[in-house]
């Protein structure tokens, strides 16, 4: 049944590549889904590396907590027939509003700076780490949607070279794929358009990806009331 998730992951995982896009290359430097790099950073800031925004890294780093913390929260107790429990489909939705909205003041008022550039970095960090946490109900593991560093280490340790049986390696490349796809594509749009046309881009292909799922839940709702109610 996970493997109907499956796309519906790809497709959020284009839009977190975007995101980061975005947020590195117009947010000073900063990654808002993939927080190893916003650690590291931290750590060279502290070290005395001049020019890296530590207190944007910090920033985002607990913004993005705070977010999984929050989405865990309401859907920990959850219940029902399909694998995401509404309230998770609910933090997706209000994700992509948010990132659509970002998008729209950003094309209004210009790129932010200043306190802005906070905000904005600091909202974007809450989406994805709500994201992440809603998306632990499918059970796909190689898919949180934020990080592709164990769907790598899962493609080569499980891989015919290594001694394993090549399980789900489509999965694990297309996760690769998919994030280097949606920072390529920000990249584009930021450097050669502007950044809020990149932002934009990543919010419309997460508010398709939530809507993919929303079918995929449907469909198991469905599944499990013509199952009868031993389903």
């Amino acid at each position: 049944m996970t493997k109907t998730y499956d796309v519906p992951l790809l497709v959020l995982t284009v839009a977190t590549g975007a995101i980061d896009g975005v947020s590195y290359l117009a947010l000073d430097r900063v990654f808002t889904g993939n927080m190893t790099g916003n650690v590291l950073f931290i750590g060279f800031g502290l070290a005395g590396v001049s020019g890296l925004p530590v207190l944007n890294n910090l920033l985002a780093l607990l913004a993005f907590m705070l977010g999984a913390l929050l989405a865990a929260r309401l859907t920990r107790r959850a219940a029902g027939s399909a694998k995401l429990p509404r309230s998770g489909l609910l933090v997706l939705v209000v994700g992509s509003a948010v990132t659509l909205t970002l998008a729209a003041l950003w094309s209004g008022a210009g790129a932010p700076d200043g306190i802005a550039m906070f905000v904005v970095t600091g909202l974007l960090a809450l989406v994805l780490g709500a994201q992440a946490a809603a998306v632990r109900h499918t059970g796909v593991r190689d898919l949180s949607t934020v990080v592709v560093t164990m769907a790598m280490v899962n493609l080569s340790a499980d891989s015919r070279a290594a001694g394993g049986d090549g399980a789900a390696w489509a999965r694990r490349c297309a996760a690769v794929v998919a994030m280097g796809l949606g920072a390529l594509v920000a990249a584009l749009l930021t450097l050669r358009v502007d950044g809020s046309w990149a932002l934009l881009t990543a919010g419309v292909v997460m508010a398709v990806g939530t809507a993919m799922i929303a079918a995929v839940r449907r469909r198991e709702i469905a599944a499990a009331a013509a199952a009868g109610p031993a389903a």
